[in-house]
């Protein structure tokens, strides 16, 4: 007592609240107190602080639910220089998890990235799936397969003040019924990019993020080798001259399943896919494949992709310590 101050002694209401509520009463409080009142442990209460905070709120999202994919997706994004100051940048919400999560780690980085920019929610739709979204600017670009409704995905955006725009389109259309194309992701890729650079551009973006992952980076890569016989993926960054947009992808260095535990911590509005080929994919087989491999060579996807970093293949690059 004499080498503390009263003043030292400062509670967060959550955290007695949780205390009291699961019935470690004054015990656990007096232990927080009594930490909080040296320095050298207010780390530590600061981390309990933001646990219970959760746990009594678990709409909000906090430090530590987020902290992983914020790490990673700053790691990236100073990695490969993917934003600087002023940029407007667009994210391709395809309703999916990767998507969802990549537009929520964005929207939560710009709280303290030295750099400042805006961004704008983008989606494409195809006919009759657009909702009463009148007073929601932004963009989703939806390849128009039936059964998909975007209205939750326009919600979250409202909810934490992000432009949204939705673009409608025919592409599914296209490529099922009038080309019945036997391989239609290719096509529908194709077409899907063109609407969203075009979509982005129109909406004042200089940048377009994708919410492609580490695994992403590993099955494109394997898929180049298997099928086109060459050794190519993706870029972390690239500028399209024709559009003047650039597309940046800030989770190259995040596993799928650390997108999926935090979705599991945080309710997102997740549009399920109805594309008859979404299961039906090269792709997908490769994926399987993978995990298969992955189990009997344990730590096959990091070598994998720590052999693109080393090699510099399409701008990645080695980091040390990773």
């Amino acid at each position: 007592k004499a080498q503390t101050d009263l003043e030292n002694y400062i509670l967060l209401p959550e955290t007695v609240a949780f205390c009291t509520r699961v019935g470690i009463y004054g015990v656990v409080s007096l232990v927080y107190v009594h930490l909080y009142a040296h320095s050298k442990y207010r780390s530590f209460v600061f981390f309990i602080s933001i646990f219970t905070r959760a746990r009594n709120d678990k709409s909000e999202i906090t430090v530590v639910e987020i902290q992983k994919i914020l790490s990673h997706t700053r790691r990236a994004c100073e990695h490969y220089d993917l934003i600087d100051d002023g940029d407007v940048i667009a994210v391709g919400i395809s309703g999916g998890k990767d998507s969802l999560a990549l537009l929520l780690a964005l929207d939560e980085m710009r709280r303290f990235y030295p750099k400042k920019y805006d961004i704008i929610g983008v989606t494409e739709l195809s006919p009759g799936n657009i909702r009463a979204l009148e007073d929601i600017i932004g963009v989703t670009v939806d390849i128009g397969a039936p059964g998909m409704d975007f209205s939750g995905v326009a919600e979250l955006c409202a909810e934490r003040g992000i432009k949204y725009h939705i673009e409608k389109t025919h592409i599914y259309e296209v490529v099922f019924d009038v080309r019945k194309e036997a391989n239609p992701c290719s096509l529908c890729s194709k077409m899907r990019r063109g609407v969203l650079h075009e979509v982005a551009k129109s909406c004042g973006a200089n940048k377009i993020a994708l919410g492609h992952h580490n695994d992403d980076v590993v099955e494109t890569f394997m898929l180049n080798l298997f099928y086109e016989g060459r050794v190519g993926c993706f870029q972390p960054k690239t500028y399209l001259s024709r559009t003047d947009v650039t597309v940046i992808r800030p989770f190259v260095y995040l596993e799928e399943k650390e997108i999926k535990s935090f979705c599991r911590k945080v309710t997102l509005p997740v549009v399920e896919s109805t594309c008859p080929a979404d299961k039906d994919s090269k792709r997908a087989d490769m994926k399987e494949l993978l995990y298969k491999l992955d189990k009997e060579n344990r730590g096959l996807r990091t070598r994998i992709f720590g052999a693109i970093c080393r090699g510099e293949i399409d701008g990645f690059k080695e980091i040390k310590g990773r």
